[in-house]
């Protein structure tokens, strides 16, 4: 069952060195808020896993603490490259980082068997693709029904998946709408799960149909965390930050602006700082 904490408390509680972590979020509602928290408390060795990496990561990579990454896509949304991802693939620096990439349909097919405690995920797919050629984990498999030659890649299994959501209630029980991405099938997927959330309430009343509501069963540790997703946006909530996308290309170009940014922005701030800028970017 779900407990309500400290985002401080989730983090320090349920992030372990050398854990595979996944911060889930498509656009929407990526959980800005518990990565700054996963630096600040030091954690380090950490496999990473997204479907697309973006700023986030890139900010984990380059404080060093990443061991490796299985990723789909990588790179600053309608800017660019990830400069720190580049320089640690390139140049080991901070450290040499391990990478296993897939294709979209197969990381959200491997969260799906993972969800499902099976060992791995089968799917149509890398027809014609070279991907198959550096990533032994891609192999295939025969239908048995059909003889058809599917494609196979492992199950995803975190041992801590980390997202935001817009609301969970008293009890833990998580309301997430918009663009859900593979949210739902990370947390279940997980030995653990931390959600960082806009805002606890007394009742959820799913808005719609197509609302996702994570039971507080499947949910380990619940954080409010007003602002968690900025510069990302949160439906309802606040729009994403256009321009600190394309501010950070020029802050992670360098090590040494990126160093200075993070110490500024990420050692030295709380998660209140995140409600100020989603507020202000919401006015």
């Amino acid at each position: 069952m779900a407990k309500i904490v400290t985002l401080h408390e989730a983090v320090a509680e349920n992030v372990r060195d050398g854990d595979t972590v996944a911060m889930e979020g498509f656009t929407h509602l990526i959980p800005y808020a518990a990565g700054h928290e996963v630096i600040r408390q030091g954690k380090k060795d950490l496999y990473l896993i997204r479907m697309t990496p973006d700023i986030l990561y890139d900010q984990l990579i380059g404080v060093g603490a990443a061991r490796g990454m299985k990723f789909s896509w990588g790179g600053n949304p309608g800017v660019g490259s990830l400069h720190r991802f580049r320089d640690a693939v390139e140049n080991q620096w901070p450290r040499p980082l391990e990478i296993e990439e897939h294709s979209h349909a197969a990381m959200a097919n491997a969260y799906e068997a993972g969800a499902a405690n099976l060992p791995f995920a089968v799917l149509r797919g890398y027809i014609g693709a070279d991907l198959t050629k550096v990533n032994p984990n891609i192999r295939s498999i025969t239908c048995p029904f059909t003889g058809e030659v599917l494609a196979a890649v492992p199950a995803i299994r975190p041992d801590v998946s980390i997202i935001h959501a817009l609301r969970a209630d008293r009890k833990g029980n998580v309301l997430i709408e918009g663009i859900v991405g593979v949210q739902k099938e990370a947390v279940l997927a997980a030995k653990r799960s931390i959600v960082t959330v806009e805002e606890i309430v007394d009742e959820l009343n799913p808005p719609s149909p197509n609302s996702v509501v994570l039971p507080s069963w499947a949910v380990t540790a619940v954080a409010e965390v007003p602002g968690g997703a900025f510069p990302s946006y949160a439906q309802g909530y606040y729009p994403r930050s256009n321009a600190f996308y394309i501010a950070w290309d020029e802050i992670a170009r360098d090590r040494d602006s990126f160093q200075v940014w993070i110490e500024e922005n990420v050692m030295k701030a709380s998660p209140g700082d995140f409600a100020r800028h989603a507020r202000k970017k919401a006015a």
